[in-house]
């Protein structure tokens, strides 16, 4: 576990994957505060991982309430609610580093590549928040069925941010979860993977796979 990221609030933990992340990050060792917008159904979410195993650090709150008591918060909502959510924990994630996982998905075209204005949400969340916190692009391109399952994961995850030490810590994240993180450069970049997500949303409807995912060919150098 990392030493400098211990605890980490999920916002939208209560949905298929903000759920699976909590379970294995949960089960990696960190504390976890699954957030929503009512502590009812967060604290639902956090009991429903505590009945499947006992021993785990995770509790359920308010989204607010899980972003003040975290070390490090992870967005995991639709697209439609990522601005509305943020409005909410602005106030909890300052100083903070913030994951975004979102994906501009418009229905019923979820398959069609539909960008926002700003290039990308996780854009569009950075300029919401502003330099007080810092937000990191990752892990559009992991099917939720994925990471609430027990097998390993042959998927990649491209991390992007306009600071390298802050991509550095998200990376520890993913390796947590036995994935392999890779710095794909500054925030603007994750139009990139926000947009692939439609595309593999197709090549999953397609060809019949539960969950397609990428994997980045080549052996590092340093």
């Amino acid at each position: 576990m990392s030493e400098k990221v211990k605890s980490i609030a999920i916002l939208g933990g209560t949905g298929d994957l903000g759920g699976g992340l909590a379970r294995q990050w949960s089960r990696a060792g960190y504390k976890i505060l699954i957030g929503s917008r009512t502590l009812e159904k967060g604290q639902a979410a956090a009991q429903a991982l505590l009945d499947e195993f006992s021993d785990l650090n995770v509790t359920g709150h308010e989204n607010l309430e899980a972003c003040l008591g975290a070390d490090l918060a992870v967005l995991t909502v639709p697209f439609a609610h990522q601005l509305p959510t943020l409005e909410t924990v602005k106030s909890g994630l300052i100083g903070k580093i913030l994951i975004d996982v979102t994906v501009p998905l418009m229905p019923p075209k979820v398959g069609t590549v539909q960008l926002p204005d700003s290039g990308s949400a996780a854009v569009q969340a950075q300029n919401y928040l502003g330099e007080e916190v810092q937000v990191i692009s990752a892990f559009q391109n992991v099917g939720a069925v994925h990471l609430q399952g027990d097998h390993g994961i042959a998927c990649d995850v491209l991390v992007t941010g306009n600071k390298r030490s802050a991509r550095d810590s998200v990376i520890e994240l993913v390796e947590a979860l036995g994935l392999k993180g890779w710095h794909a450069g500054p925030l603007a970049n994750a139009a990139a993977a926000e947009a692939l997500t439609s595309v593999l949303i197709t090549i999953n409807r397609h060809h019949g796979i539960d969950g397609s995912g990428i994997v980045i060919t080549g052996e590092p150098q340093k």
